[in-house]
């Protein structure tokens, strides 16, 4: 079994809103190592739950983890933003309720080979959720031109120092390629003024951010996945999102807000639900999320 160990963000909360329906079809739309799948199909002996994810690593372990349930369980490799086509693949076309924890998961993180860590040195600069995906971050950052990085680091990663970070990888790159990770983090301090690498965090967060999101194309996904989940949901199902930085969270946000002031759905969180203290101290990644919900109104 491929070891993929994560442990979901508020799961109790995500029950909580998700299920209208204890008899309804489920979609986990990023599956991972399937602890929200795993707690859904515990909790509702009787709910049928589709996952669906890109990542090989993650599918191979959830579906040993929930080989039980292959009676009412399918998994699906793939992105979200075909949530529609990959339904219809197996046969369905509505849903009682979709949940999408986005972000890169913990064991992705750990994964030296994936490249998604700032922290593991010689790491190649990866970065792909799906490893299908001919796009990495080291043909991004050794070929795209600077003001193109420098667009993405700004956008992506909200980094105020974009424009000296994309020259200074450019200067690097006509020495020699950039491969690794700890290549491009010596970059990122050198760009990165010396009293703006005393606060604010590792240097080279934000840009490793938007690296990841760019090679994914995580925003452009996640808009198209809430339309399609939106598109199959019957009315009175729900969307639940758990986001973990302010890009994907802004749109949540407006997509939900959106759908209620045209009296298509009905906000069930006014504002983000966040992880309690004894959460906060047991899974520190929880800090960031913000999870919302919605519930569909018409069809």
């Amino acid at each position: 079994m491929v070891q993929f160990e994560h442990q979901s963000v508020m799961p109790k909360e995500v029950l909580d809103l998700l299920v209208t329906d204890a008899t309804g079809v489920y979609v986990d739309a990023t599956l991972g190592a399937g602890g929200h799948a795993l707690k859904l199909l515990q909790t509702y002996p009787d709910l049928r739950l589709i996952g669906v994810d890109q990542d090989a690593y993650a599918l191979s372990y959830a579906t040993d983890r929930l080989a039980a349930y292959t009676d009412r369980c399918n998994v699906l490799k793939g992105n979200f933003r075909y949530l529609t086509a990959l339904l219809a693949s197996i046969g369905v076309r509505q849903v009682s309720g979709i949940l999408f924890d986005l972000g890169v998961s913990s064991p992705q993180l750990d994964q030296r080979e994936r490249g998604f860590s700032y922290q593991q040195e010689d790491a190649p600069l990866d970065m792909r959720m799906d490893l299908d995906n001919p796009l990495t971050a080291f043909r991004l950052i050794n070929q795209r031109p600077e003001q193109e990085i420098r667009h993405a680091l700004q956008t992506f990663g909200e980094e105020r120092w974009a424009a000296r970070i994309a020259q200074f990888i450019v200067q690097a790159r006509q020495v020699e390629p950039i491969r690794t990770s700890g290549q491009l983090v010596d970059i990122i301090r050198a760009a990165v003024p010396a009293a703006a690498r005393r606060s604010g965090g590792h240097p080279a967060r934000r840009t490793f951010q938007a690296l990841r999101i760019w090679v994914n194309d995580e925003l452009g996904a996640l808009n198209e996945g809430l339309e399609e989940g939106w598109h199959v949901l019957v009315p009175s199902g729900r969307l639940v999102v758990i986001a973990f930085h302010s890009l994907e969270d802004r749109i949540v946000k407006n997509r939900f807000r959106d759908w209620s002031t045209q009296s298509e759905g009905r906000l069930v969180t006014r504002h983000p639900l966040m992880a309690n203290a004894q959460e906060l101290a047991d899974n520190p990644r929880s800090r960031s999320a913000k999870l919302r919900a919605v519930e569909k109104l018409t069809h």
